[in-house]
């Protein structure tokens, strides 16, 4: 026996010298295998990199979605301060003749009329004369016509709005937001002329129904105007019975939609010595709002958009 295995041993040893090849035992095989397999893992992990994104991606998303924020509230902000209509021209009618000797001189200057077609809200609209006397404007519930109110320096008011409430034969009154009637003596002086305020000179319609509004506007040439359909009366300062004389003469005569068609509309004309004209119509005009008669011819100094 001891011979077969040392000649089984001297074979192997004789098949691994031909063969180039160590003689391989149980106990030398295994570890050199096992170190094998360890150096096939170690060589695949060490090939994996992370991409850009995928190392980067929280951040990534992070500044993505500050980016649409601050992108989504400049777009917003620009909506916001954009003007809601634009001026032309500034209307700023030459003087007129004066009446004849005794006539009762009409109050105020025709402005052009713009039409009064219907936009929807929050169309920008660019008038060719400002304060516009007419135009395009809102139809909507509360946006136009708007409410008859006093309305605050601070108040976001476009003409769009109260347009539709000349159509309707409503008397607008404006001032500019650096004016007199912008403080706080000229607000209170606005609520108790609202407060005390008749009812319209033809369809007899009570205040709040359509008017009077007034409101802040700063693209005019004057700090006040009183304005009907068609028809603007300058003034410095807050002259109320001016603006109430304005008012009778021709409020309610001029504009398209008449609220009270089963009463016959008169013409606007001067009214001579002895007529039947009412006294309200017989207040001779300030010096700040020189009658017309014709349709007055604006400058041509063009105005900033509002």
């Amino acid at each position: 026996m001891a011979g077969a295995s040392g000649a089984g041993g001297a074979a192997g040893a004789t098949a691994a010298a031909a063969t180039g090849t160590p003689r391989a035992t149980g106990t030398t095989s295994r570890p050199t295998a096992t170190a094998a397999r360890h150096g096939r893992r170690e060589r695949q992990r060490a090939a994996y990199k992370p991409s850009f994104m995928e190392r980067y991606r929280t951040a990534i998303v992070v500044a993505v979605a500050v980016a649409g924020v601050v992108l989504l509230s400049g777009f917003v902000f620009l909506s916001a301060s954009q003007p809601a209509y634009a001026c032309s021209t500034i209307f700023t009618p030459a003087p007129t003749p004066s009446p004849a000797p005794g006539a009762t001189p009409i109050l105020g200057y025709v402005q052009p009329d713009m039409g009064n077609s219907h936009v929807a809200v929050g169309q920008k609209v660019t008038y060719s004369y400002c304060a516009p006397a007419s135009g395009s404007h809102y139809n909507a519930s509360g946006r136009g016509p708007i409410p008859a109110r006093v309305y605050a320096p601070t108040d976001n008011v476009p003409p769009e709005g109260w347009v539709h409430n000349l159509e309707h034969g409503a008397l607008v009154i404006l001032y500019q937001g650096n004016s007199a009637g912008a403080t706080t003596d000229g607000q209170a002086a606005f609520k108790a002329f609202y407060d005390s305020f008749p009812n319209s000179p033809r369809c007899g319609l009570q205040k709040g129904q359509l008017g009077p509004v007034i409101a802040p506007f700063d693209d005019m040439a004057t700090p006040f105007e009183a304005i009907i359909w068609d028809r603007v009366l300058p003034l410095q300062t807050f002259d109320q019975a001016q603006i109430l004389a304005f008012f009778h003469q021709s409020g309610e005569r001029t504009n398209p939609e008449d609220q009270c068609p089963s009463i016959p509309r008169k013409p606007v004309t001067s009214a001579a010595p002895g007529s039947s004209a009412s006294s309200a119509t017989s207040a001779a005009p300030s010096s700040t709002a020189a009658p017309s008669t014709t349709t007055a011819a604006p400058s041509a100094s063009a105005a900033p958009s509002s």
